[in-house]
């Protein structure tokens, strides 16, 4: 029979170590959490991975929560967070380009109607790293340029290039799909 608990409780289980508190708080957020890894990740293994460096974290630095603002919130700084280091960690190069010199395609419509949030998805996983990495932040998790490159360690001239970048990489696969050559193309 499973015990139910709040969220208070289990937070104050989790700062005293208590294995069943962390299990029963892994069990409660890590489908969301997966979720924000699976963002910044290229595959569900890495995802995973980040998955559980980020929970690792959040119980170390169970006691530095005091309660303001949201704990889920709280939650998922960390695994952005963690993700952010993995990225560091691989040393992923990244492609920077000044934002002058990006060629900037003209818009064409999308029928987001026929376009799933599994296959945006399956999208943003394919973009390169850096694009990848850079798209997350600042549309997803919205991050300012100047944020981004701190964190990332590059200009705000190329946070910006590598966003310019996945959004015409994007719209190019997007395009593809529209016209049916997606499939064929990934095969």
């Amino acid at each position: 029979m499973k015990h139910a608990y709040t969220i208070e409780h289990l937070l104050a289980g989790c700062k005293k170590g208590d294995r069943q508190a962390q299990k029963a708080l892994y069990e409660s957020y890590a489908t969301k959490m997966m979720a924000v890894c699976m963002r910044y990740a290229h595959s569900t293994f890495e995802a995973e991975d980040m998955l559980q460096n980020g929970f690792v974290r959040i119980f170390s630095k169970m006691a530095t929560f005091e309660g303001a603002g949201s704990f889920e919130g709280w939650m998922r700084r960390i695994m952005v967070n963690t993700a952010i280091e993995i990225y560091r960690k691989n040393q992923r190069s990244v492609q920077t380009v000044d934002i002058d010199t990006v060629y900037d395609q003209g818009d064409f419509t999308i029928d987001m109607a026929q376009l799933e949030a599994k296959d945006l998805m399956k999208l943003v996983q394919q973009l390169p790293a850096g694009y990848q990495m850079v798209f997350n932040l600042y549309a997803i998790e919205g991050y300012s340029h100047a944020e981004i490159a701190k964190q990332l360690d590059i200009s705000e001239g190329a946070s910006k290039s590598q966003l310019s970048r996945a959004r015409t990489w994007l719209k190019e696969k997007i395009k593809m799909m529209e016209g049916g050559l997606y499939e064929r193309y990934t095969r």
